[in-house]
C-alpha cells in the first residue's frame, strides 16, 4: 500500500469547518480569582463548593496529564467518560447517511452502537483466528468514505495486544483518522501510542481513568491527538462537559503514581496466578493471552457455566455471542479474596 497524505481539512465535517463553536462565560474571562466577584453567569452565589461552573478547559487537571505522558496539553481533550469522546469524533468527522467507519470484531460493542446513533454505516473486517488484524482485508474494505478506524489495543474482549507493524502499516495507509483505544494500555509492558501522535497525523489515541486508576465511578475519558484534531474537538464539545466533582476527584488521583502502580501490579500478578488456576479446571478447553485485567476463557458449555457461577455469587461476562468468541466467559481479575473464591467456585463446580 502507499502511504497517505493526510489532510486533517479535508476530512473535518463541512459544517463542522464553519462552525463557530459556543463561548461559555468562563471562556470568556480565565483570570479565576476567588476575591473577584462573579456576576457574569448566573450562578447561584451562594457558596457550597460546586455552586459554580467548572473549568470549560480543565486546565489543572490538564497540566498534570500532559506532564506525566509528556505531550502538550494542546494535544489533550478530556472528556465525560471514553464514550463521549468517541461520540465527538463521530460528530465531527463523519457525514450522516454518508460516510462509514471499519471495527474489527470482536471488540469493545460501543463503536457501533455509536454509529448506528450518529447514522454512520460500520463495515465490519473480522480478526483473525488470533485476535490480529486481517491488514489486505481492512485495505480492500477501505472506500474513499471510510472516515474512521478502530483499534482496540489490549483487545476488549480477547485481551491481547495488537501487533505493532500491523497498527504502523494501518496508519500509513489508511485514509481516514485511525482510532487506538488504550482503555487497558496500563496493564502491558507495551509502550503506549500516544507518543506517536507527533509522527502520525491521523493518529488519536484514546484512554481513561475507569480501569487501572479505578475511577469507574467518575466517567473521565481522554483524548491524545495533533494539535489541529484537538481544535477540532473543542468546537464541538458542551462547554462543562467534565464536571467540577470529576475533575476534583482525578486531580487526587493521577497524582498518586506510586499507590496506582502498586494496585496495578497486584492486579496483574493476579491475572498470572488467575490463569494458573484455570489452567486446571477441567471443562476450562483454552485461555487466550491477555494484557488487560482480565482473561478470556474458552469452555465447554458457557451458558451452563456462567449460571452455574451466579448461582454461586460470582458475576462474570459470556462472551460467547462475539464473533470468534463461541462459548467464552470473560473473567475481570478482582482482589486477591475475590480471585481465590472464584478459583474455589470453579474447582468445586469441576468436580461436580
Amino acid at each position: 500500500m502507499n502511504k497517505i497524505q493526510f489532510n486533517i481539512k479535508q476530512l473535518v465535517r463541512k459544517n463542522i469547518q464553519y462552525l463557530k463553536p459556543y463561548s461559555s462565560a468562563r471562556d470568556e474571562f480565565t483570570d479565576f480569582d476567588q476575591n473577584m466577584v462573579f456576576l457574569d453567569a448566573n450562578e447561584n452565589p451562594y457558596e457550597n463548593g460546586v455552586n459554580r461552573y467548572p473549568d470549560p478547559q480543565q486546565k489543572s487537571l490538564k497540566k498534570i496529564i500532559a506532564s506525566q505522558r509528556k505531550v502538550s496539553e494542546t494535544n489533550l481533550l478530556l472528556g465525560n467518560g471514553s464514550d463521549e469522546v468517541l461520540d465527538l469524533i463521530f460528530r465531527a468527522f463523519c457525514e450522516p447517511g454518508i460516510d462509514n467507519i471499519i471495527t474489527m470484531p470482536p471488540t469493545y460493542g460501543m463503536y457501533k452502537v455509536l454509529a448506528d446513533i450518529n447514522n454512520i454505516e460500520e463495515q465490519q473486517v473480522w480478526l483473525e483466528k488470533d485476535f490480529q488484524p486481517d491488514v489486505e482485508a481492512i485495505f480492500a474494505t477501505a472506500n474513499s468514505y471510510s472516515k474512521l478506524l478502530f483499534i482496540c489495543s489490549p483487545n476488549n474482549p480477547s485481551g491481547n495486544l495488537i501487533e505493532q507493524k500491523r497498527i504502523e502499516e494501518l496508519l500509513e495507509c489508511f485514509r481516514g483518522l485511525v482510532i487506538i483505544d488504550e482503555a487497558y494500555i496500563d496493564f502491558t509492558d507495551r509502550e503506549s501510542w500516544v507518543g506517536s501522535i507527533d509522527k502520525y497525523p491521523n493518529l488519536i489515541v484514546t484512554q481513561t481513568l475507569s480501569k487501572a486508576y479505578g475511577l469507574a465511578g467518575i466517567r473521565l475519558g481522554i483524548c491524545y491527538a495533533s494539535e489541529e484534531i484537538i481544535a477540532v474537538l473543542n468546537k464541538i464539545k458542551p462547554p462543562y462537559n467534565v464536571n467540577e466533582l470529576t475533575q476534583q476527584r482525578a486531580l487526587q488521583r493521577v497524582i498518586e503514581e506510586d499507590q496506582i502502580l502498586a494496585e496495578v501490579s497486584a492486579i496483574i500478578e493476579g491475572r498470572t496466578l488467575l490463569e494458573e488456576a484455570l489452567s486446571t479446571i477441567n471443562f476450562v478447553e483454552e485461555i487466550f493471552k491477555s494484557d488487560a485485567n482480565f482473561i478470556l476463557v474458552r469452555v465447554d458449555d458457557a451458558n451452563k457455566r456462567y449460571d452455574q457461577l451466579i448461582k454461586e455469587g460470582i458475576v462474570v461476562r459470556n462472551r460467547s455471542t462475539q464473533p470468534l468468541c463461541k462459548n467464552t466467559l470473560r473473567f475481570t481479575v478482582g482482589t486477591k479474596e475475590e480471585n481465590e473464591k472464584l478459583i474455589r467456585v470453579l474447582t468445586s463446580i469441576s468436580k461436580s
